[in-house]
């Protein structure tokens, strides 16, 4: 059974950088073709898709909030997701999870286009 655990979060001032990675179990076997996905929920407010990747190619989408700042990857050969935070800003504080579906999905950036999420890391970013 896949399984995904998120790690890389941390405290960090404002303009400091971070990247997190998401690992898929080990025995997971056809990881290309699973989208992925980073999420984020700050402290008393939704959840919001942040990054997503399509499986089987390159194609990235972001959400308009972080778009410039932040860049999702995927090493399949690792069976690893990662997301780079540049510039980060103390809005960017919220726990960090990582999300997959087997497949494409029609909406990249939607939670309930995935079924499976990591247990999370938490962002802390400081003024």
């Amino acid at each position: 059974q896949l399984h995904l655990v998120e790690s890389g979060g941390g405290s960090v001032q404002a303009g400091g950088s971070l990247r997190l990675s998401c690992a898929a179990s080990k025995d997971t076997s056809g990881y290309t073709w699973f989208s992925m996905a980073w999420f984020r929920q700050a402290q008393g407010k939704e959840r919001e898709g942040v990054a997503a990747h399509s499986p089987y190619g390159d194609q990235t989408y972001y959400s308009d909030s972080v778009k410039g700042r932040f860049a999702i990857s995927r090493d399949d050969a690792k069976n690893t997701l990662y997301l780079q935070i540049n510039n980060l800003k103390p809005e960017d504080t919220a726990m960090y999870y990582c999300a997959t579906q087997r497949g494409p999905v029609r909406a990249p950036l939607a939670d309930e286009s995935y079924s499976l999420w990591g247990p999370g890391t938490q962002v802390t970013v400081s003024s």
